[in-house]
């Protein structure tokens, strides 16, 4: 009897355990777990619906970067069933900056063919250490390229730091997946990267829903060193020893402000045969520092 009464309690406890695993499939309710010797600084859970907080976020507008595809508007973005959702849509947007016969290619464009959104933690919350935390799910159609990352407060890109905690997109045909760290060099806007590429088959070989499922992208980071897991993967790390500008001043060790957003074409390839609308979800954020 004794002998089936552990059994039983083991069974239980078993059952209890995966039963405190999240739906990898679903958004996930729970609150925010504790981390030892951490204490939870900020978080946003997207547990509203509607629009994404505006004490949080804010938002990037109109043609911004790389010479994507994508019209970045408020439109796209939205908070449903405990997910933040960013709709990448195949759909025509008159530039009002347009200028016939420019050389700068936001004003070339007389129209955006694809619409999509970027929302930001500038000016409202950034932060100098600790761990970020995200839950998401990435769409891979072809043309997609959704990121986390965050960028210094000051110094200008790239001397002011980005740490790319999560990118998908295309190199050479193959979808990829990257953990990137930049700061700056000698010559304007050229960025030193200290960058990790990691095919998308890695992934999906050894679990064919993987692109159906959420995952964590996590960054940890200090002041000697910053490192970027998947899953508990570590994916990529670097000593703030390298991170040293011309200048001499080190760009991850001022606060960085945090990304969200999923850009159209570029590095992402082609999305005309792909989906409309392309989606990226995102359950929560999360932001730990030591206690």
């Amino acid at each position: 009897m004794r002998k089936i009464l552990s059994l039983l309690i083991f069974a239980g406890l078993s059952v209890a355990l995966i039963a405190q695993k999240p739906d990898p499939f679903k958004a996930d309710f729970r609150k925010p777990v504790k981390v030892k010797g951490m204490k939870l600084v900020w978080n946003d859970e997207f547990n509203t619906d509607g629009k994404p907080d505006p004490a949080n976020w804010i938002y990037e507008k109109g043609f911004v970067r790389n010479q994507e595809l994508q019209w970045y508007q408020s439109d796209n973005a939205s908070c449903r069933n405990g997910l933040l959702i960013i709709e990448g849509r195949r759909e025509k947007i008159v530039n009002p900056g347009f200028v016939s016969g420019s050389g700068d290619w936001r004003k070339s464009r007389e129209y955006a063919e694809y619409s999509s959104s970027s929302i930001q933690t500038r000016g409202l919350h950034q932060w100098q250490s600790g761990t970020i935390e995200i839950r998401a799910r990435i769409d891979t159609a072809c043309g997609a390229w959704p990121a986390i990352w965050t960028l210094g407060i000051s110094g200008g890109w790239p001397s002011g730091g980005e740490i790319d905690i999560m990118e998908f997109y295309r190199i050479n045909g193959v979808p990829t997946i990257l953990a990137n760290f930049a700061w700056g060099t000698e010559k304007r806007f050229v960025a030193k990267w200290d960058d990790l590429k990691k095919p998308l088959s890695d992934f999906t070989a050894s679990d064919p829903e993987w692109v159906k499922k959420f995952h964590i992208w996590r960054l940890d980071r200090d002041h000697e060193s910053m490192r970027i897991y998947l899953d508990d993967q570590l994916l990529n790390e670097v000593s703030l020893k390298e991170t040293i500008n011309p200048d001499g001043t080190n760009p991850f060790l001022q606060p960085h402000y945090l990304l969200l957003n999923m850009a159209i074409g570029g590095n992402g390839g082609d999305p005309g045969g792909s989906h409309s609308p392309i989606i990226y979800e995102v359950d929560w954020v999360r932001v730990y520092q030591k206690k």
